[in-house]
């Protein structure tokens, strides 16, 4: 019944992240809203909301380890898992400086969580921080052109069909997100696996398979570059708007099962990307070794928990 409830959840959060994204994008067109405030605002948050439900309904279930390993999980899967994937089905070229810059903030923040995590709560006033430097990064990425990607219109739907997406998609998700982790923590107190480490395998892919999907389908048309900038997003408001928001709302314990490790990989993984940015490019071999370095951390997990 759990493995029913965790399906049926990774599926609510598909479906519904789609219809929201897709009412938020076509609201934005309607309005007549600058390109860089769909990517940066719509796309940005509207892809992060199978992550951002999971980790609050987690919190409010009383289980930490899926709420911080869910958002660290989903980072360094879509570095290492989606990224790679993408490296090897088409070549991923270098992007801009402002992407350079993103990657020095989430090295940044990764430091600065393991330092925050010392505490061994995240609270309310960690919390804000997160979510006054989200408001700040909002505030650079509108005050420069956007390179998050261009964004598909949606020409001609009725303002009742934009409503339905809006409304059904969010109501998908708070459901997905509920029957998901329910269903997590089930199958982590059954078979005695830690939260922590359902939050950053099992959790944390599910969540962060419409990023996958998107990968995917921008590599095989030719587009990878635009996986870069998606992912790079996703991965900032991972942090700073789940993290910050769900902290805000309801201090979270940090569960003893995430280790440094995890944030070690986390900031390396980024910092790795950075060497392949300078370099020019992410390769199939680039992509193969990300990888074989993800594999590597899950089973790196798998004996850590056994």
């Amino acid at each position: 019944m759990d493995a029913i409830l965790m399906v049926a959840g990774l599926a609510l959060l598909l479906g519904g992240g789609e219809g929201l994204v897709r009412g938020g994008v076509a609201f934005a067109t309607r309005m007549r809203l600058p390109m860089a405030v769909v990517g940066a605002l719509v796309l940005g948050f509207g892809t992060s909301m199978p992550e951002l439900l999971t980790s609050l309904s987690a919190a409010w279930a009383g289980a930490p380890g899926i709420a911080i390993g869910n958002v660290l999980g989903s980072n360094i899967a879509n570095i290492l898992l989606i990224l790679g994937v993408a490296g090897v089905i088409a070549a991923i070229p270098g992007e801009t400086a402002s992407t350079e810059d993103r990657l020095w903030l989430l090295i940044a923040t990764a430091l600065g969580l393991g330092l925050v995590m010392v505490t061994e709560v995240l609270g309310r006033t960690e919390g804000a921080i997160l979510l006054a430097a989200l408001a700040i990064y909002i505030w650079r990425s509108l005050s420069r052109d956007s390179d998050m990607g261009p964004v598909q219109t949606i020409e001609g739907m009725a303002g009742w069909r934009i409503a339905g997406f809006i409304v059904v998609g969010l109501g998908a998700l708070l459901a997905g997100a509920y029957l998901l982790v329910t269903g997590a923590t089930g199958i982590a107190r059954a078979l005695g696996i830690s939260e922590t480490v359902i939050g950053l395998t099992v959790v944390a892919v599910g969540t962060s398979l419409p990023e996958l999907a998107t990968s995917i389908v921008a590599a095989r048309r030719g587009e990878a570059g635009l996986a870069l900038g998606n992912i790079l997003g996703s991965n900032v408001f991972n942090i700073f708007a789940i993290l910050g928001l769900t902290a805000f709302l309801i201090p979270i314990p940090v569960p003893p099962g995430l280790s440094a490790v995890d944030l070690a990989l986390f900031a390396g993984s980024a910092a790795i990307l950075l060497v392949f940015l300078f370099i020019g490019r992410i390769g199939r071999g680039a992509g193969l070794g990300l990888l074989g370095l993800y594999a590597g951390y899950i089973a790196w997990l798998a004996l850590a928990s056994a």
